[in-house]
Parts: structure tokens; C-alpha cells; sequence
């Protein structure tokens, strides 16, 4: 009896894993689960529970088999899995047994979806957010203003780029801007609030989405495809799963150096999604004369507000003048051949600024607030308002109509797949049926919008 006990010990040898501290944003009272090679990688398995300790400490013991032994912390699901000290994905933790009671003393660095500096008003929406027009596949940054969980209001939408240095230091490249602690302290100070989409720039890709047109040295070349994704994928997706206000009215695009560039171009290009644009420091260098030339032959077809900014003090390659500001101005004179009138732009050259983050940080609470400048918050619908669609029969098999509009009015409308493909572009009457016989089964976004009005935004489910 002896030897079997003995037997059944070095067969399951005790393990105690200790965690001794945990990221400073997690939620208060939240269950800590281990998941592993021991219990088929379950994320929320009731038995594997660490019991709280106090002060940011947690333990379990379990007896696994002998040999390597992989595992992750979660709060008992996989989106909710710990992050390396970035909050990306983190390697599998491992560990070998030789069949003798072992302890470990672990520190969990970061929470995936709660990558923010520890604000609980920044989560990630998704690490691996796919981009159809692009194949590819990348972090998107959600800020939800103070009181969204609250109160039942729509918001203004403002999508950035450069996503990484926006809400948090440990994953900023070069600084962090501060957008959130920006937003709350001006929600504080009666501000309606606006939710930000931060989208990561991709890396070794960066310099081909940010510009649609090609730099002989340094790239380019996809930024129609970048702007697809954000239009016809990811704005339906935002639009679709939370309170936003989706018309051009209330939706913006800001960025710096090369994001300035390409926020610049979407708003020409796409006067029909955005207008407002918050332009930082624009690398407009990077493709000569090009971005000066869109915008003065893309016409106006509705109010816009710009805010440009640089600083006199910008790095200038050795160059004598201040070449970020000339490219700036050459573009703002092009928005006047363009047909927009002065009130339409803010033009600001600050003495000390320099081409950096805590310039940008430091300017952004005043460009937004000018951009927003025409949002009342007396009301949560301000200028038209947005088409409220509604679509029957939903699911749908071979027809659709859509309601919300008088008998015969006019409404147009486009059917987007959830990968970005295009289905349907056109206009109908109201009462007419929509034929989606030949949409293959799935979800789809569908806008629509009564003549000269703000788009509405509504989900199609096709069996």
C-alpha cells in the first residue's frame, strides 16, 4: 500500500502556482483562471480558480501529470487572456516536472482586452481584427467615453491611426498621446463625449497604407485599400455593435506625419463618410505635390472642418525653411480651390512644436474641440438625422424591404459583406423589394439614407 501511494505521488506531482501581482486594471472582485495541458486548455474551468490572497495575490495547487506542463491565466475566457508586457499575445508558459512538489512565483503583466494605461474606458476590441482588402490582420483600439455604461446616448466617432501610441505608454514607439485622459477630463468638464477607434499602423507596412500614392525610396501605394477597410468594414462594424451617431456630420479621421497624410486624403476622397479631419504634423513630403492636387480637384459636397498643425520647430532634414508647413499651406490653399470657405479650416503653427508625440498630445484637447465645435450637446441627434432603417423580413432569403421612410420616397442604400465586398449600390423607393437571392449566407451591413440625409446603418442576416 505503501509503494502504490508513493506511485500515485510522483504520478501527479503538486504544483502551486502564485501569482504575486496583477495589472493595476483589473476589474475589482474578477476571477483569475489558469488553463492548460492539464484540463484541455479550458478558459473558464470552475476547478482551476485561483483563490484571492490580498493585495494583488493569488494561488492554486493542482496535481497535473509529470512532464511539460503549458498554461495561460485568464478571467475565464479567451478574450480575457493575459498579454505580454505590450498586451500582445503571450508565448504559452511552461515548465517541466520531475515528479516533486514545485512552486512558481508568476507576475501577470498585462490583460489582452484591457491594454490602456489602466484606463477602463480603453479596451482592445480585437488583436487580430481581419482586413479583407488587405489580407491582413490588426490590433483596433476602443475608447468608450465616462459614461457610455450608464446613460443610453449615441456618440460622435473620431478613427486614428497609429493606434499603438494613442492610450498607452508601454506600447507607444515614441510617446504616448494621451487621447483618453484627454477626452475624460473635457467629459468632465461637460463635454457630450466621442468614442475613438485606434487602428495599429502595420509596421513594415506602415508607409504603404498611409499613402495611395508611391514613393520611389520609401513605398506606399495602399492607401485606398487602408481607407476601404475603415469605410466599407470597420466603421459598419462600430456603427452596427455600438451607440454611435454613423453620419459624416459626426464622423472624423486623425493622424500624424504620414496618418496626417492619409487622413487628409480620406477625407477628400470620401466626403460622403467623414468630415472632420485632424491633421498633425503631415508627412505631405512624401508624395510631392500629390496630396495639394487631390484636394483641389475633389470639389466640396458638404461641410468640413480641418484642423491642420505643426510646429515651427518641425525636423527639416537640414533644409532651411520649414518645409511641413509650406506642404501644409500649399494644401490648405487647395481646399479653397476646392470651393471650402475659411470657416472650414483651422490653420496652427505653434512656436515650440516640434514633430513628436507629447506636441501632438498636447495640442489634441484643442483640435478636438474644434472639429466637434459644431456637435451640440443639447442633443444627441444634432444636424439630419441619421435614416432609422429597418428591414424586413430579417433573416432574409430572397427579398428585403426597407422601412422607415413615406411611401415612394426615394432611399439610397448599399449591402456591404463582412469581409468589405460591395453587393449592393443603388436607390430604390420606398415600399420597393431588394433582391438578395444571390447574397450567400451570412451578415451584412446595410446603409441607407432618404435624399440629401444622414446614412443609417442596420445588420442583414441572409439564411
Amino acid at each position: 500500500m505503501v509503494l502504490f501511494v508513493a506511485i500515485v505521488l510522483v504520478a501527479h506531482a503538486q504544483l502551486t502556482l502564485n501569482v504575486t501581482a496583477v495589472p493595476s486594471n483589473t476589474p475589482l472582485g474578477a476571477d483569475i483562471y489558469v488553463a492548460g495541458s492539464f484540463n484541455t486548455w479550458n478558459p473558464g474551468d470552475a476547478s482551476k480558480i485561483l483563490t484571492p490572497l490580498g493585495g494583488g495575490q493569488y494561488s492554486i495547487t493542482f496535481f497535473p501529470p509529470v512532464g511539460t506542463v503549458e498554461f495561460k491565466f485568464t478571467r475565464g475566457n479567451w478574450p480575457t487572456v493575459e498579454g505580454n508586457a505590450t498586451g500582445g499575445q503571450l508565448p504559452n508558459r511552461s515548465t517541466t516536472y520531475n515528479g516533486q512538489p514545485t512552486t512558481l512565483n508568476l507576475t501577470i503583466l498585462t490583460w489582452e482586452d484591457l491594454v490602456g494605461g489602466g484606463n477602463p474606458n480603453v479596451q482592445i476590441l480585437d488583436n487580430a481584427f481581419y482586413i479583407p482588402q488587405l489580407n491582413r490582420n490588426r490590433r483596433i483600439w476602443l475608447y468608450l467615453p465616462p459614461d457610455y455604461q450608464t446613460t443610453g446616448k449615441k456618440y460622435p466617432v473620431l478613427y486614428m491611426h497609429d493606434g499603438q501610441n494613442l492610450f498607452d505608454e508601454t506600447t507607444s514607439f515614441s510617446g504616448e498621446w494621451e487621447v483618453d485622459e484627454s477626452l475624460n477630463d473635457l467629459h468632465a468638464q461637460g463635454d457630450w463625449g466621442c468614442i475613438v477607434v485606434g487602428i495599429d499602423n502595420g509596421g513594415e507596412y506602415r508607409l504603404d497604407e498611409y499613402s495611395p500614392w508611391v514613393n520611389p525610396q520609401y513605398g506606399g501605394g495602399q492607401g485606398d485599400e487602408y481607407i476601404e477597410f475603415i469605410v466599407n468594414t470597420l466603421k459598419p462594424y462600430i456603427d452596427t455593435n455600438y451607440r454611435t451617431l454613423p453620419g459624416r456630420q459626426t464622423t472624423g479621421i486623425a493622424g500624424s506625419s504620414m496618418g496626417g497624410l492619409i487622413s487628409m486624403y480620406a477625407l477628400a476622397e470620401r466626403q460622403d463618410v467623414f468630415s472632420k479631419a485632424g491633421i498633425f504634423s503631415p508627412a505631405f513630403w512624401f508624395a510631392d505635390s500629390e496630396p495639394a492636387n487631390h484636394v483641389a480637384t475633389h470639389p466640396k459636397q458638404g461641410n468640413v472642418r480641418v484642423y491642420f498643425l505643426a510646429g515651427a520647430d518641425e525636423e527639416n532634414n537640414g533644409n532651411q525653411s520649414n518645409y511641413v508647413v509650406e506642404d501644409m499651406e500649399d494644401v490648405a490653399d487647395a481646399m479653397t480651390t476646392a470651393g471650402f470657405g475659411l470657416g472650414e479650416k483651422s490653420f496652427n503653427v505653434i512656436a515650440d512644436g516640434k514633430h513628436s508625440e507629447w506636441f501632438w498630445a498636447r495640442e489634441f484637447p484643442a483640435a478636438y474641440e474644434w472639429l466637434f465645435a459644431d456637435f451640440t450637446s443639447s442633443s444627441n441627434e444634432p444636424g439630419q438625422t441619421p435614416f432609422a432603417l429597418e428591414i424586413f423580413p430579417n433573416p432574409a432569403s430572397t427579398w428585403v424591404r426597407f422601412a422607415g421612410a413615406e411611401s415612394g420616397e426615394k432611399i439610397d442604400f448599399q449591402i456591404i459583406g463582412s469581409d468589405g465586398k460591395r453587393w449592393r449600390d443603388s436607390t430604390l423607393h420606398s415600399g420597393d423589394p431588394v433582391w438578395t437571392g444571390d447574397l450567400p449566407s451570412g451578415f451584412f451591413f446595410v446603409k441607407a439614407r432618404k435624399a440629401g440625409g444622414e446614412w443609417g446603418v442596420a445588420r442583414l442576416i441572409r439564411q
